[in-house]
């Protein structure tokens, strides 16, 4: 791990100063990458992502326990920075790319490198889709995000990494404050919207500490949060089609300021095919008069189920 100080001379060094327009803030507290690194208790068997890996600090305290580490930085000097930096750990591939190809896809080459790691892991020889990534049924660890991740990435990573090809096991990150209140609110607040409803949907999610700007160097403007997600198979296993999950989550959340009713009116794609959204909403006990962000996540559950039945039967 690198001291606030030796992060600075490798940037000097390079003849670079911390890029505001990335965001980047490097976390120099120790204490804090260790307390990090142990909530996820990475093990032998596991396959670590960390997007924004900087040049190299957390990456580090991650290779020591991890089985593959995938470290995604889109700026190419801090990439060259950590490459040099983590030279001693074999386990370790770093990919200098953003870590989206678009808001909505994961980039091809980081699926390519986890698809890769997880058959290792494995021990076995999979094949995997290009269009996507299965997970090997002999896997003896787990995929996991452990990062301290760049703002304007943080929301729309997360929701791939639980709804996309690639499905993370659990996610272990500091992120932006404003962040970590949208990953942990409750039906009725403020800060309820799609990434609340599908963290709660699919797992368990906690604020692990909050952090002061000091804590980071440059300091940012904002307090951050340490936060953990942990995914549940069988919590998850209630959505009846994720890609139809989403759409409702979208179709209502989109318009969060009407009544589900009057939103549901502006259904598109496959959920316009809908004829009966009364029928629906009373079947599923949901009370077509509310608020979008006032219905819990077990509601849209039943109401993106109800969809799916529905449209099976067209």
């Amino acid at each position: 791990m690198q001291t606030k100080q030796q992060i600075r001379q490798l940037l000097a060094d390079a003849g670079v100063k911390p890029n505001k327009r990335l965001g980047q803030h490097f976390l120099i507290d120790l204490n804090l990458i260790r307390l990090l690194v142990d909530t996820a208790e990475i093990g032998p068997g596991d396959v670590v992502l960390e997007v924004g890996g900087g040049t190299g600090s957390l990456t580090e305290a991650i290779a020591e326990r991890a089985g593959a580490v995938i470290s995604v930085e889109i700026d190419p000097t801090l990439a060259r920075i950590a490459g040099s930096a983590l030279e001693h750990c074999p386990n370790v591939q770093l990919i200098n790319t953003d870590a989206l190809a678009n808001k909505n896809t994961v980039h091809s080459q980081v699926v390519e490198a986890i698809s890769k790691a997880l058959t290792r892991a494995a021990g076995v020889r999979t094949e995997y889709p290009a269009s996507g990534i299965q997970h090997p049924a002999s896997s003896p660890g787990r995929l996991l995000l452990v990062a301290n991740l760049p703002y304007q990435v943080a929301s729309p990573l997360m929701i791939n990494l639980i709804t996309g090809t690639v499905i993370v096991d659990a996610m272990y990150v500091t992120v932006q404050k404003e962040v970590a209140d949208r990953m942990t609110a409750e039906a009725g607040t403020g800060d309820y919207g799609l990434l609340s409803v599908l963290l709660a949907s699919t797992g368990s999610v906690r604020t692990l500490r909050t952090l002061r700007p000091s804590v980071f160097w440059p300091a940012p403007q904002v307090d951050s949060a340490m936060v953990a997600f942990v995914r549940d198979p069988q919590k998850a296993g209630r959505i009846g089609e994720m890609g139809l999950f989403t759409e409702v989550l979208g179709l209502f959340l989109g318009h969060r300021r009407k009544m589900l009713k009057s939103a549901a009116r502006l259904a598109q794609n496959r959920l316009g095919a809908v004829t009966d959204w009364p029928a629906i909403f009373e079947a599923c006990g949901v009370d077509p008069r509310l608020r979008p962000d006032r219905l819990a996540c077990e509601g849209y559950i039943a109401l993106a189920n109800a969809c799916r039945e529905h449209l099976a039967a067209r």
